[in-house]
């Protein structure tokens, strides 16, 4: 019951958030911030225990911190870099939790697999090569955050191909929404700005935690 109490103010909290960043109003927005993720934290809390909570909850606890950071990013470089490493750990968080899942359904399309992993990496040296004329001194961070993030997207797929329905669904469409955030704020920072980029890249990025959320606690569900 707390945990559904969680997530109804999660997005109400949210809704409100996005629509004072539509409004101009991010002078407001940015004292929210730091209060949305915990209500995914308190959701997960809240719900029954599984072997791989601790692994979700690390996950939002980094992101969470790197909110926060990323808050005062346009003080000074440092705090971008600090916040890249913060979703970095989260990041591989996510890895190891979606690798320690249930496989309920052991069958796996070759056709398909090899068709996402094509689609991963191509997508990761495109984004790569565009961003690179710009990265100066933050090339190999940037590169090394790009290859987690596909990674992460990567045990999303292949976790899909096996895991219950609609569970992998929301998993996987969350890891994919989360890949879309970062892009837009890649492409937003390095390459060109992009209109509307902070309601895109929150909009995004809020949207991808809550499948994440709600595709893990589905799949982890006691019958």
């Amino acid at each position: 019951m707390r945990s559904t109490l969680s997530f109804k103010a999660y997005i109400a909290i949210s809704f409100v958030y996005l629509l004072l960043i539509i409004l101009g109003r991010e002078d407001i927005s940015w004292f929210i911030k730091p209060f949305l993720i915990p209500f995914l934290i308190l959701a997960v809390y809240s719900c029954g225990d599984f072997p791989s909570k601790k692994f979700l909850s690390i996950a939002l606890t980094f992101s969470w911190m790197g909110d926060i950071v990323l808050m005062f990013a346009y003080k000074a470089e440092i705090y971008f870099i600090i916040g890249l490493v913060a979703f970095l750990i989260s990041h591989i968080a996510y890895i190891i939790l979606f690798s320690k899942q249930l496989r309920i359904n052991s069958f796996r399309n070759k056709a398909i697999f090899w068709v996402g992993i094509t689609a991963i990496i191509v997508y990761l040296v495109v984004m790569f090569l565009l961003l690179l004329p710009t990265l100066g001194d933050l090339k190999i961070p940037v590169l090394a955050y790009a290859i987690i993030l596909s990674t992460m997207l990567l045990f999303a797929f292949k976790g899909y191909l096996k895991w219950s329905k609609p569970a992998g669904t929301y998993i996987l469409l969350g890891a994919t929404i989360f890949v879309s955030s970062d892009s837009i704020l890649a492409f937003n920072k390095f390459y060109e700005p992009i209109i509307f980029s902070s309601f895109l890249i929150m909009a995004t990025y809020l949207l991808a935690q809550y499948f994440i959320v709600v595709g893990i606690l589905k799949l982890n569900r006691k019958k």
